[in-house]
């Protein structure tokens, strides 16, 4: 999945009222599943007496399919994650996690109602959260002279690439991570530097 995208960078409590029921808005950067699962367990420690903890999460990036969840914890279906998760997708935020504790304020709101009001509640604290920009890398092996090391990472620095790992034997084994949209580039460069001799090798994870 090319292309920058903004991923949270602080955490946010937000509170409203709503016909006497309260709803605070939890948002934390959140990179797993389990960081995810760890935060609502979190809320549910600190808020016992509540009557749900609404969650949704996205991981990865805001429009990645595979890396997101949400639940209505005994709220009508349909009225709490699922609004909440538009919310974020819509917002085109990755890697967060928002979970809108509610307590029951004696009148209910109906299904129109908890929409609104779980979707509204995410809303507001996603415009105090502040944001970063997240470039997608990719991670490869690099093998080569000790004496070829200062060139490849000025390469290096010139993509915003960056060392992950390094290993020093009788030559240097370099991990690199290297941004997607400059890889051909940096390819190119090094086979320009070597005169051929130095490829990028595929990491299997």
């Amino acid at each position: 999945m090319a292309g920058t995208y903004n991923i949270a960078a602080s955490e946010v409590i937000d509170e409203t009222i709503v016909t006497r029921s309260r709803f605070i808005c939890y948002l934390r950067p959140c990179t797993s599943q389990e960081a995810a699962k760890a935060f609502i367990r979190e809320l549910q420690q600190l808020h016992p007496q509540a009557n749900h903890h609404c969650y949704a999460f996205v991981f990865g990036a805001p429009d990645d399919s595979q890396s997101y969840g949400f639940s209505d914890d005994g709220e009508p279906t349909g009225t709490a994650g699922k609004p909440m998760l538009a919310v974020l997708q819509g917002g085109g935020i990755g890697q967060i996690c928002a979970v809108v504790v509610r307590y029951f304020g004696g009148t209910k709101l109906g299904t129109g109602g908890l929409q609104r009001a779980y979707g509204n509640s995410v809303r507001q604290a996603l415009a105090l959260m502040q944001t970063e920009v997240k470039v997608p890398k990719v991670t490869k092996a690099l093998a080569c002279q000790y004496g070829q090391v200062d060139d490849i990472l000025h390469l290096l620095a010139q993509v915003k690439g960056e060392v992950t790992g390094q290993q020093y034997s009788e030559q240097v084994n370099l991990t690199l991570a290297i941004p997607e949209a400059e890889l051909a580039l940096f390819q190119q460069h090094l086979s320009t530097l070597s005169s051929g001799q130095l490829t990028l090798i595929s990491v299997d994870h």
